[in-house]
Protein backbone atom coordinates (compact mmCIF):
# COMPACT_ATOMS: atom_id res chain seq x y z
CA UNK A 1 0.00 0.00 0.00
CA UNK A 2 2.92 2.26 0.42
CA UNK A 3 2.31 3.81 -3.20
CA UNK A 4 -1.31 4.07 -3.29
CA UNK A 5 -0.50 5.70 -0.03
CA UNK A 6 1.90 8.13 -1.57
CA UNK A 7 -0.08 8.52 -4.75
CA UNK A 8 -3.40 9.36 -3.11
CA UNK A 9 -1.40 12.39 -0.98
CA UNK A 10 0.25 13.89 -4.00
CA UNK A 11 -3.76 14.10 -4.95
CA UNK A 12 -4.56 15.67 -1.50
CA UNK A 13 -6.78 12.86 -1.11
CA UNK A 14 -8.63 12.01 2.51
CA UNK A 15 -6.35 9.00 3.78
CA UNK A 16 -9.03 7.65 6.00
CA UNK A 17 -10.19 7.20 2.32
CA UNK A 18 -8.27 4.36 1.12
CA UNK A 19 -9.70 1.48 4.00
CA UNK A 20 -11.75 1.21 0.71
CA UNK A 21 -9.66 0.07 -1.53
CA UNK A 22 -8.86 -3.64 -2.14
CA UNK A 23 -6.83 -5.49 -3.80
CA UNK A 24 -6.24 -9.02 -6.00
CA UNK A 25 -2.28 -9.14 -6.45
CA UNK A 26 -0.77 -11.08 -8.87
CA UNK A 27 3.30 -12.35 -9.13
CA UNK A 28 3.30 -12.62 -13.07
CA UNK A 29 1.66 -9.29 -14.56
CA UNK A 30 4.72 -6.51 -15.36
CA UNK A 31 7.29 -8.04 -13.82
CA UNK A 32 10.24 -5.94 -13.94
CA UNK A 33 13.79 -5.11 -11.60
CA UNK A 34 11.73 -1.95 -10.78
CA UNK A 35 8.70 -1.98 -9.27
CA UNK A 36 5.97 -1.66 -12.32
CA UNK A 37 3.40 -3.70 -11.43
CA UNK A 38 3.18 -1.36 -7.65
CA UNK A 39 3.23 1.98 -9.53
CA UNK A 40 0.58 0.72 -12.05
CA UNK A 41 -1.56 -0.93 -9.10
CA UNK A 42 -1.37 2.72 -7.47
CA UNK A 43 -2.21 4.75 -10.61
CA UNK A 44 -5.28 2.49 -11.13
CA UNK A 45 -6.17 2.56 -7.71
CA UNK A 46 -6.07 5.99 -7.05
CA UNK A 47 -8.22 6.69 -10.53
CA UNK A 48 -10.93 5.02 -9.29
CA UNK A 49 -10.91 6.20 -5.85
CA UNK A 50 -11.16 9.50 -7.21
CA UNK A 51 -13.97 8.30 -9.43
CA UNK A 52 -15.69 6.77 -6.32
CA UNK A 53 -15.30 9.79 -4.25
CA UNK A 54 -16.91 12.42 -7.07
CA UNK A 55 -19.50 9.56 -7.33
CA UNK A 56 -20.53 9.84 -3.77
CA UNK A 57 -20.02 13.03 -3.46
CA UNK A 58 -22.83 13.97 -6.85
CA UNK A 59 -25.08 10.96 -5.89
CA UNK A 60 -25.23 11.78 -1.78
CA UNK A 61 -24.67 8.76 -0.99
CA UNK A 62 -23.46 8.17 2.99
CA UNK A 63 -20.39 6.12 2.56
CA UNK A 64 -17.44 6.17 -0.92
CA UNK A 65 -18.03 2.79 -2.76
CA UNK A 66 -15.65 0.58 -2.66
CA UNK A 67 -12.76 0.16 -4.79
CA UNK A 68 -11.14 -3.00 -6.32
CA UNK A 69 -7.93 -2.81 -7.62
CA UNK A 70 -7.29 -6.33 -10.20
CA UNK A 71 -3.32 -6.82 -10.91
CA UNK A 72 -3.80 -8.55 -13.97
CA UNK A 73 -6.68 -6.18 -15.27
CA UNK A 74 -4.23 -3.48 -14.61
CA UNK A 75 -1.37 -5.58 -16.77
CA UNK A 76 -3.73 -6.09 -19.44
CA UNK A 77 -4.64 -2.27 -19.61
CA UNK A 78 -0.88 -0.86 -19.75
CA UNK A 79 -0.43 -3.58 -22.39
CA UNK A 80 -3.57 -2.34 -23.98
CA UNK A 81 -1.94 -1.58 -27.22
CA UNK A 82 0.14 -5.19 -26.87
CA UNK A 83 -3.09 -6.69 -26.81
CA UNK A 84 -5.55 -5.06 -29.76
CA UNK A 85 -6.40 -6.56 -32.76
CA UNK A 86 -8.52 -5.31 -35.52
CA UNK A 87 -10.49 -7.80 -37.38
CA UNK A 88 -7.72 -9.92 -36.21
CA UNK A 89 -4.61 -7.97 -36.91
CA UNK A 90 -1.69 -6.95 -34.75
CA UNK A 91 -0.94 -3.50 -34.81
CA UNK A 92 2.82 -2.69 -35.20
CA UNK A 93 3.58 -0.95 -31.92
CA UNK A 94 7.27 1.18 -33.11
CA UNK A 95 8.50 2.11 -36.50
CA UNK A 96 11.63 0.85 -38.09
CA UNK A 97 13.12 4.00 -36.65
CA UNK A 98 12.05 3.44 -33.81
CA UNK A 99 14.51 1.55 -31.58
CA UNK A 100 17.79 1.55 -29.99
CA UNK A 101 21.03 2.11 -31.83
CA UNK A 102 24.82 1.60 -31.39
CA UNK A 103 27.12 5.48 -31.41
CA UNK A 104 30.55 5.43 -30.95
CA UNK A 105 30.55 5.82 -27.29
CA UNK A 106 27.34 3.83 -26.06
CA UNK A 107 23.70 3.90 -26.84
CA UNK A 108 21.05 6.37 -28.68
CA UNK A 109 17.22 5.95 -29.06
CA UNK A 110 14.82 7.57 -31.56
CA UNK A 111 11.39 7.79 -31.98
CA UNK A 112 10.22 8.09 -35.53
CA UNK A 113 6.85 6.33 -35.32
CA UNK A 114 5.45 9.74 -37.01
CA UNK A 115 6.22 10.83 -40.87
CA UNK A 116 7.25 14.12 -39.49
CA UNK A 117 9.18 13.21 -36.72
CA UNK A 118 10.94 10.77 -38.92
CA UNK A 119 11.30 12.93 -41.78
CA UNK A 120 13.63 15.72 -39.23
CA UNK A 121 15.58 12.65 -38.09
CA UNK A 122 16.77 11.88 -41.58
CA UNK A 123 17.45 15.51 -42.34
CA UNK A 124 19.43 15.96 -39.14
CA UNK A 125 21.61 12.51 -39.69
CA UNK A 126 21.65 13.80 -44.06
CA UNK A 127 20.84 10.28 -44.21
CA UNK A 128 18.14 8.03 -46.53
CA UNK A 129 15.32 6.47 -45.22
CA UNK A 130 17.47 3.39 -44.54
CA UNK A 131 18.68 1.73 -40.89
CA UNK A 132 21.15 0.50 -42.50
CA UNK A 133 22.12 4.30 -43.38
CA UNK A 134 21.32 5.20 -39.44
CA UNK A 135 22.89 2.55 -38.49
CA UNK A 136 26.21 4.04 -40.03
CA UNK A 137 25.84 7.38 -39.44
CA UNK A 138 25.14 7.11 -35.99
CA UNK A 139 28.05 4.60 -35.24
CA UNK A 140 30.71 6.83 -35.67
CA UNK A 141 28.90 9.78 -33.39
CA UNK A 142 28.88 10.33 -29.61
CA UNK A 143 25.36 9.83 -28.59
CA UNK A 144 25.39 12.77 -26.88
CA UNK A 145 26.10 14.69 -29.96
CA UNK A 146 23.02 12.80 -31.68
CA UNK A 147 21.02 14.30 -29.08
CA UNK A 148 21.57 17.53 -29.74
CA UNK A 149 21.64 17.46 -33.12
CA UNK A 150 18.57 15.45 -33.61
CA UNK A 151 16.44 17.62 -31.00
CA UNK A 152 17.74 20.97 -32.82
CA UNK A 153 16.27 19.59 -35.86
CA UNK A 154 12.69 18.98 -33.98
CA UNK A 155 13.51 15.29 -34.02
CA UNK A 156 13.62 13.02 -31.16
CA UNK A 157 17.19 10.93 -30.02
CA UNK A 158 17.89 10.40 -27.05
CA UNK A 159 21.22 8.64 -25.23
CA UNK A 160 20.83 6.41 -22.63
CA UNK A 161 22.11 8.13 -19.09
CA UNK A 162 22.79 5.61 -16.11
CA UNK A 163 20.40 6.85 -13.04
CA UNK A 164 23.33 8.37 -11.65
CA UNK A 165 24.26 10.51 -14.96
CA UNK A 166 20.21 11.55 -14.76
CA UNK A 167 20.38 12.60 -11.70
CA UNK A 168 23.11 15.42 -12.41
CA UNK A 169 21.18 16.29 -15.18
CA UNK A 170 19.89 19.90 -14.52
CA UNK A 171 16.43 18.75 -15.58
CA UNK A 172 16.56 15.92 -13.40
CA UNK A 173 17.23 18.42 -10.75
CA UNK A 174 14.29 19.97 -11.53
CA UNK A 175 12.15 17.83 -11.84
CA UNK A 176 13.04 16.36 -8.60
CA UNK A 177 11.53 19.21 -7.35
CA UNK A 178 8.32 18.92 -8.32
CA UNK A 179 5.12 16.75 -6.58
CA UNK A 180 4.11 13.86 -8.47
CA UNK A 181 0.89 15.92 -9.15
CA UNK A 182 1.12 19.85 -9.69
CA UNK A 183 -2.24 20.89 -8.50
CA UNK A 184 -2.74 24.58 -8.97
CA UNK A 185 -5.49 27.18 -8.09
CA UNK A 186 -6.05 29.44 -11.61
CA UNK A 187 -8.97 31.58 -10.12
CA UNK A 188 -11.80 31.81 -7.53
CA UNK A 189 -14.20 32.32 -10.14
CA UNK A 190 -17.72 31.00 -9.93
CA UNK A 191 -17.72 27.65 -12.02
CA UNK A 192 -20.86 25.80 -13.28
CA UNK A 193 -21.53 23.32 -10.60
CA UNK A 194 -22.10 19.61 -11.97
CA UNK A 195 -25.98 18.65 -10.93
CA UNK A 196 -26.81 15.72 -8.78
CA UNK A 197 -26.57 12.30 -9.95
CA UNK A 198 -29.88 10.37 -9.93
CA UNK A 199 -30.65 7.88 -8.08
CA UNK A 200 -29.65 4.82 -9.65
CA UNK A 201 -31.95 2.41 -11.31
CA UNK A 202 -31.66 -1.26 -10.95
CA UNK A 203 -28.13 -2.40 -13.28
CA UNK A 204 -27.38 1.48 -14.31
CA UNK A 205 -24.25 2.57 -13.39
CA UNK A 206 -22.61 5.41 -11.52
CA UNK A 207 -21.28 7.43 -13.65
CA UNK A 208 -19.43 10.13 -11.46
CA UNK A 209 -18.40 12.30 -14.53
CA UNK A 210 -21.93 12.18 -16.14
CA UNK A 211 -22.53 15.88 -17.78
CA UNK A 212 -19.15 17.10 -18.10
CA UNK A 213 -17.56 18.16 -21.20
CA UNK A 214 -14.30 17.33 -21.73
CA UNK A 215 -12.24 18.95 -24.46
CA UNK A 216 -9.09 16.50 -25.34
CA UNK A 217 -5.86 18.07 -27.31
CA UNK A 218 -3.92 15.04 -26.53
CA UNK A 219 -1.78 12.78 -28.95
CA UNK A 220 -0.53 9.17 -28.25
CA UNK A 221 -0.89 7.33 -24.68
CA UNK A 222 -0.70 9.22 -21.60
CA UNK A 223 -3.18 11.83 -22.44
CA UNK A 224 -5.77 10.03 -24.44
CA UNK A 225 -5.73 7.48 -21.64
CA UNK A 226 -6.53 9.92 -19.27
CA UNK A 227 -9.39 11.32 -21.44
CA UNK A 228 -10.24 7.53 -22.27
CA UNK A 229 -10.80 6.93 -18.21
CA UNK A 230 -13.09 10.36 -17.95
CA UNK A 231 -15.01 8.57 -20.65
CA UNK A 232 -15.80 5.80 -19.36
CA UNK A 233 -16.84 7.31 -16.35
CA UNK A 234 -19.93 9.25 -18.22
CA UNK A 235 -18.07 12.48 -19.77
CA UNK A 236 -18.77 13.87 -23.31
CA UNK A 237 -15.14 13.59 -24.39
CA UNK A 238 -14.10 15.64 -27.88
CA UNK A 239 -10.94 14.95 -29.25
CA UNK A 240 -9.84 17.88 -31.44
CA UNK A 241 -6.60 17.36 -33.40
CA UNK A 242 -4.97 19.40 -36.38
CA UNK A 243 -6.10 18.09 -39.85
CA UNK A 244 -2.63 18.57 -41.24
CA UNK A 245 -1.67 16.13 -38.12
CA UNK A 246 -3.22 12.68 -38.29
CA UNK A 247 -3.43 10.12 -35.55
CA UNK A 248 -1.85 6.87 -36.08
CA UNK A 249 -4.86 4.48 -37.06
CA UNK A 250 -3.89 1.36 -34.44
CA UNK A 251 -2.95 4.48 -31.88
CA UNK A 252 -6.28 6.06 -32.14
CA UNK A 253 -8.51 2.39 -31.81
CA UNK A 254 -6.57 2.11 -28.89
CA UNK A 255 -7.45 4.98 -26.95
CA UNK A 256 -10.59 6.34 -28.49
CA UNK A 257 -12.91 4.31 -26.81
CA UNK A 258 -15.68 6.64 -25.48
CA UNK A 259 -14.89 9.29 -27.31
CA UNK A 260 -15.60 11.64 -30.73
CA UNK A 261 -13.25 12.62 -32.65
CA UNK A 262 -13.05 15.87 -34.70
CA UNK A 263 -10.51 17.87 -36.76
CA UNK A 264 -10.10 21.44 -36.19
CA UNK A 265 -7.86 24.05 -37.23
CA UNK A 266 -7.38 26.33 -34.07
CA UNK A 267 -6.71 29.36 -36.84
CA UNK A 268 -8.97 28.87 -39.56
CA UNK A 269 -11.74 27.73 -37.33
CA UNK A 270 -11.15 30.11 -34.10
CA UNK A 271 -14.86 30.76 -33.67
CA UNK A 272 -15.88 27.22 -33.78
CA UNK A 273 -13.33 26.15 -30.62
CA UNK A 274 -13.88 29.28 -28.74
CA UNK A 275 -17.77 28.39 -28.74
CA UNK A 276 -16.40 24.64 -27.52
CA UNK A 277 -14.41 25.96 -24.62
CA UNK A 278 -17.27 28.24 -23.65
CA UNK A 279 -19.40 25.00 -22.47
CA UNK A 280 -16.56 23.45 -21.40
CA UNK A 281 -16.15 22.06 -17.91
CA UNK A 282 -12.25 20.74 -18.68
CA UNK A 283 -9.54 21.30 -21.38
CA UNK A 284 -6.96 18.09 -21.66
CA UNK A 285 -3.81 18.87 -23.32
CA UNK A 286 -1.07 16.82 -24.24
CA UNK A 287 1.05 18.61 -26.34
CA UNK A 288 5.25 19.80 -25.19
CA UNK A 289 5.00 22.73 -22.99
CA UNK A 290 4.50 26.10 -24.86
CA UNK A 291 3.45 24.51 -28.17
CA UNK A 292 -0.16 25.51 -27.40
CA UNK A 293 0.38 28.90 -25.76
CA UNK A 294 0.37 30.67 -29.57
CA UNK A 295 -3.12 29.64 -29.73
CA UNK A 296 -4.34 31.13 -26.94
CA UNK A 297 -4.63 27.93 -25.01
CA UNK A 298 -2.17 28.36 -21.61
CA UNK A 299 -3.65 27.33 -18.67
CA UNK A 300 -3.84 30.91 -17.72
CA UNK A 301 -5.45 32.09 -21.08
CA UNK A 302 -7.86 29.32 -20.80
CA UNK A 303 -9.16 30.30 -17.31
CA UNK A 304 -9.75 33.75 -18.35
CA UNK A 305 -12.08 32.82 -20.59
CA UNK A 306 -13.16 30.34 -19.37
CA UNK A 307 -14.01 30.91 -15.21
CA UNK A 308 -13.99 28.09 -13.36
CA UNK A 309 -12.47 25.80 -16.16
CA UNK A 310 -10.17 22.78 -15.12
CA UNK A 311 -7.08 22.63 -17.14
CA UNK A 312 -5.11 18.90 -17.35
CA UNK A 313 -1.53 19.02 -18.74
CA UNK A 314 0.65 16.15 -19.69
CA UNK A 315 3.98 16.32 -20.92
CA UNK A 316 7.22 13.98 -21.14
CA UNK A 317 10.07 16.28 -19.55
CA UNK A 318 7.76 18.38 -17.36
CA UNK A 319 7.05 22.15 -18.13
CA UNK A 320 9.93 23.18 -16.47
CA UNK A 321 14.05 22.84 -16.54
CA UNK A 322 16.05 23.19 -19.56
CA UNK A 323 14.46 20.22 -20.95
CA UNK A 324 10.94 21.39 -20.72
CA UNK A 325 10.11 22.65 -24.02
CA UNK A 326 11.12 19.26 -25.27
CA UNK A 327 9.15 16.61 -27.38
CA UNK A 328 9.23 13.09 -25.98
CA UNK A 329 8.11 9.93 -25.56
CA UNK A 330 7.62 6.61 -22.71
CA UNK A 331 10.16 5.01 -24.39
CA UNK A 332 13.12 8.11 -24.69
CA UNK A 333 11.88 8.81 -20.73
CA UNK A 334 12.98 5.39 -19.80
CA UNK A 335 16.81 5.74 -21.56
CA UNK A 336 16.94 9.02 -20.58
CA UNK A 337 16.54 8.50 -16.42
CA UNK A 338 18.37 5.68 -16.36
CA UNK A 339 15.23 3.25 -16.37
CA UNK A 340 16.92 1.52 -19.47
CA UNK A 341 20.09 1.20 -17.87
CA UNK A 342 18.32 -0.81 -14.85
CA UNK A 343 16.17 -2.96 -16.75
CA UNK A 344 18.95 -3.92 -18.80
CA UNK A 345 22.51 -2.85 -18.33
CA UNK A 346 24.86 0.56 -19.48
CA UNK A 347 26.47 -1.98 -22.40
CA UNK A 348 22.69 -3.16 -23.40
CA UNK A 349 19.91 -1.11 -22.53
CA UNK A 350 16.22 -2.91 -21.74
CA UNK A 351 12.67 -1.81 -21.31
CA UNK A 352 10.10 -1.81 -18.97
CA UNK A 353 7.18 -4.19 -19.50
CA UNK A 354 4.94 -2.13 -20.72
CA UNK A 355 4.92 1.69 -21.18
CA UNK A 356 4.58 2.32 -17.83
CA UNK A 357 5.14 6.26 -17.22
CA UNK A 358 2.53 6.97 -20.01
CA UNK A 359 -0.19 4.77 -18.50
CA UNK A 360 0.98 5.66 -14.95
CA UNK A 361 0.52 9.13 -15.65
CA UNK A 362 -2.34 9.07 -17.56
CA UNK A 363 -4.56 7.70 -14.89
CA UNK A 364 -2.82 9.97 -12.49
CA UNK A 365 -4.14 12.91 -14.92
CA UNK A 366 -7.53 11.46 -14.53
CA UNK A 367 -7.35 11.23 -11.17
CA UNK A 368 -6.21 14.50 -10.79
CA UNK A 369 -8.77 16.09 -12.54
CA UNK A 370 -11.67 13.93 -10.37
CA UNK A 371 -9.99 14.98 -7.58
CA UNK A 372 -10.28 18.96 -8.67
CA UNK A 373 -13.67 18.14 -9.31
CA UNK A 374 -14.36 17.19 -6.27
CA UNK A 375 -12.68 19.46 -4.14
CA UNK A 376 -14.38 22.35 -6.39
CA UNK A 377 -17.49 21.00 -5.33
CA UNK A 378 -17.28 22.09 -1.57
CA UNK A 379 -16.21 25.20 -2.76
CA UNK A 380 -18.65 28.44 -2.01
CA UNK A 381 -20.38 28.79 -4.88
CA UNK A 382 -18.95 25.69 -6.32
CA UNK A 383 -16.23 28.03 -7.86
CA UNK A 384 -12.57 27.65 -8.81
CA UNK A 385 -10.79 27.12 -11.79
CA UNK A 386 -7.37 24.64 -11.46
CA UNK A 387 -4.45 23.20 -13.35
CA UNK A 388 -3.31 20.12 -12.74
CA UNK A 389 -0.15 19.09 -14.16
CA UNK A 390 1.72 15.49 -14.71
CA UNK A 391 4.79 14.76 -16.28
CA UNK A 392 5.99 11.49 -17.76
CA UNK A 393 9.92 12.26 -15.90
CA UNK A 394 8.60 12.68 -12.55
CA UNK A 395 6.65 9.44 -12.68
CA UNK A 396 10.04 8.03 -13.72
CA UNK A 397 11.43 9.29 -10.77
CA UNK A 398 8.82 7.88 -8.51
CA UNK A 399 9.54 4.41 -10.04
CA UNK A 400 13.06 4.98 -9.47
CA UNK A 401 12.88 5.82 -5.73
CA UNK A 402 10.71 3.41 -5.05
CA UNK A 403 13.75 0.45 -6.17
CA UNK A 404 13.26 -3.08 -7.10
CA UNK A 405 12.80 -6.70 -5.98
CA UNK A 406 15.46 -7.52 -8.43
CA UNK A 407 12.93 -9.88 -9.99
CA UNK A 408 13.46 -9.59 -13.86
CA UNK A 409 11.41 -10.86 -16.90
CA UNK A 410 8.43 -9.55 -19.00
CA UNK A 411 5.02 -9.72 -19.05
CA UNK A 412 4.21 -13.06 -20.80
CA UNK A 413 0.76 -14.11 -22.22
CA UNK A 414 1.03 -17.02 -20.43
CA UNK A 415 -0.11 -14.67 -17.32
CA UNK A 416 -3.14 -14.97 -18.76
CA UNK A 417 -4.43 -11.79 -20.05
CA UNK A 418 -7.44 -13.12 -21.70
CA UNK A 419 -10.08 -12.88 -18.57
CA UNK A 420 -9.52 -8.91 -18.54
CA UNK A 421 -9.85 -8.82 -22.95
CA UNK A 422 -13.10 -8.34 -24.46
CA UNK A 423 -14.04 -8.29 -27.97
CA UNK A 424 -16.46 -5.23 -29.40
CA UNK A 425 -17.69 -4.36 -32.84
CA UNK A 426 -17.05 -1.17 -33.64
CA UNK A 427 -17.09 1.29 -36.96
CA UNK A 428 -13.11 0.36 -37.65
CA UNK A 429 -13.54 -3.29 -37.35
CA UNK A 430 -14.00 -5.85 -34.76
CA UNK A 431 -11.68 -5.27 -31.87
CA UNK A 432 -10.52 -7.35 -29.59
CA UNK A 433 -8.78 -4.62 -26.58
CA UNK A 434 -8.27 -4.78 -22.59
CA UNK A 435 -11.46 -3.80 -20.21
CA UNK A 436 -11.19 -0.94 -18.33
CA UNK A 437 -8.87 -1.57 -14.71
CA UNK A 438 -10.96 1.05 -12.83
CA UNK A 439 -13.28 -0.49 -10.67
CA UNK A 440 -15.27 0.64 -8.08
CA UNK A 441 -18.93 -0.69 -6.56
CA UNK A 442 -22.15 0.17 -8.69
CA UNK A 443 -19.39 1.46 -11.39
CA UNK A 444 -19.28 0.95 -15.13
CA UNK A 445 -17.83 -2.23 -16.60
CA UNK A 446 -17.09 -1.14 -20.17
CA UNK A 447 -17.40 2.24 -22.74
CA UNK A 448 -20.50 3.46 -23.56
CA UNK A 449 -19.20 3.42 -27.42
CA UNK A 450 -16.30 2.14 -29.60
CA UNK A 451 -14.12 4.50 -31.05
CA UNK A 452 -14.90 5.68 -34.68
CA UNK A 453 -12.72 6.51 -37.45
CA UNK A 454 -10.35 9.76 -36.52
CA UNK A 455 -12.12 12.74 -37.26
CA UNK A 456 -14.96 12.20 -38.58
CA UNK A 457 -16.76 13.02 -36.11
CA UNK A 458 -18.39 16.91 -35.59
CA UNK A 459 -16.60 19.58 -33.89
CA UNK A 460 -19.80 20.07 -31.17
CA UNK A 461 -21.21 18.55 -27.97
CA UNK A 462 -23.17 15.49 -27.51
CA UNK A 463 -25.98 17.92 -25.82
Amino acid sequence: MTEIKFAWSELGGDPALLTRVSAVEGKGPLSARLPVRELAHACVGVCALAAAELGARRAGLARVPAVRVDDGAVAAAFTSERHLRIDGRAPTPFAPLSRFWRTADGWVRTHANYPHHRERLLGALDVPEDPAAVETALAGRSALDVEETVTAAGGLAVALRTPRQWAAHPQAVAVAGRPLVERIALDGAHARALPPLPSQDAGAPLLPAAGLRVLDLTRVLAGPVATRTLALLGADVLRLDAPWLPELPDQHADTGFGKRSAVLDLTADRRAFEELLAAADVVVTGYRPGALDRFGLSPEALAERRPGLVVAQVSAWGAYGPWGGRRGFDSLVQVATGIAAVEGSPEHPGALPAQALDHGSGYLLAAAVLRALTERSYDDGGGGGRCVRVALARTAAWLLAAGGSGATGAFAEADAPDPWLTETASPLGRLRHARPPVSFEGGPEDWARPPGPWGKDAAGWAS
